[in-house]
């Protein structure tokens, strides 16, 4: 028997999991997976996989992950008829109510099924659940193609743009700020290349048909000594999200060349973190159905999902699940009673193989 979707999600809402602290999360998750006869699951830290064996030649993993950004007056999930706003209604505990459900209700479907609820995917790359369940028990995330169930609008969403964060240091010189002429400004030296990073033209790809639009944002500033010294350092940090016809190394070396003719001598250009982008992988028949049976146009992702780590691995992988891509990380947020029912029964058809 199918939940009641919008209370479901609300039941998770309601458990706090901002990324970092998704112990509450994980226990209730793992409760009710470990209530499903046939179910074989497995715990690895605060991720939860749960896999059938049904003997199946093929096996799908839907996927989604337990955090949250911090909340922003909105940790407390109110219902509006059939609406339910709240931190994480949209990104994504709506996808991981629809998992749960079916999890919950499926006895069986053309394809063996792996559901896989993980940590800290809004945070650094190196901290995600994906890579601590992979250099553990990698078995768990073996499969023959992936959903992942971030919102979409119940429309696919195809591949994901890669991400490039940078950290841009110049250097200068102190001097007393009544004698500015015997040091040299960090922080004046940066204005070319902001101002360069600024009058960037957001560049389009199309890929298989997709169009992947890029963005080149600087997301911080620093720099100052004190109010009566010429600064001798000035940074700034910035983030490229860039389509998939490009590898990590091509965008860094975009990135470079935009800066080159402002930097000089001791200025550094050094990455904090990385994530390849994935390009639309819509040829498998998992996939195919997915797009056929969501009756709506392919869209490119832009953003960064975890289906660049399953294409990584040679998974092809897709972004489907309910709500407002446009609402993630917003006060906002919000899912209805009708996207989440939409998803669950789109996915179910597309696992159960159903014409």
């Amino acid at each position: 028997m199918s939940n009641d979707l919008l209370e479901l999600t609300a039941q998770l809402v309601a458990v706090p999991s901002v990324s970092h602290h998704e112990v509450a999360l994980a226990d209730l998750v793992e409760a009710r997976l470990r209530a499903v006869a046939g179910l074989d699951v497995t715990r690895v830290g605060d991720n939860v996989v749960a896999r059938t064996a049904w003997g199946r030649p093929t096996r799908v993993v839907l996927a989604g992950h337990l955090d949250t950004v911090p909340p922003n007056g909105n940790e407390v999930a109110r219902r509006d008829g059939d609406v339910l706003w709240g931190l994480g209604s949209t990104d994504m505990k709506g996808g991981l109510a629809v998992m749960l459900d079916l999890a919950e209700s499926l006895t069986s479907a053309a394809h063996d099924l792996s559901y896989v609820f993980y940590v800290a995917e809004e945070v650094a790359r190196e901290h995600s659940g994906l890579l601590q369940m992979e250099a553990r028990q990698p078995r768990l995330l073996e499969a023959d193609a992936a959903v992942v169930c971030e919102p979409t609008n119940c429309a696919v969403e195809a591949g994901c743009q890669g991400v490039l964060k940078a950290r841009v240091v110049l250097v200068g010189e102190r001097a007393h700020v009544s004698r500015p002429w015997r040091g040299v400004n960090a922080v004046h030296r940066m204005a070319p290349a902001l101002e360069a990073l600024r009058s960037w033209p957001a560049r389009e790809a199309s890929v298989e048909g997709c169009t992947y639009r890029e963005s080149l944002q600087v997301v911080s500033v620093s720099g100052g000594v004190a109010s009566n010294v010429v600064p001798d350092r000035a940074e700034m940090v910035v983030n490229y999200r860039y389509a998939p016809d490009r590898s990590a190394d091509a965008a860094l070396g975009h990135l470079q060349d935009l800066l080159r003719p402002h930097l000089g001598a001791g200025d550094t250009v050094e990455v904090v973190d990385s994530a390849p982008a994935a390009p639309p992988a819509l040829a498998h028949p998992v996939l195919a159905g997915l797009v056929e049976r969501s009756q709506a146009p392919v869209v490119a992702k832009l953003g960064w999902t975890d289906v660049a780590f399953f294409a990584e691995r040679g998974v092809p992988a897709a972004n489907f699940g309910p709500g407002d891509p446009e609402l993630a990380h917003t006060a906002g947020e919000h899912v209805s009673r009708e996207a989440l029912e939409r998803a669950r029964d789109v996915l179910a058809q597309v696992v159960r193989g159903a014409n």
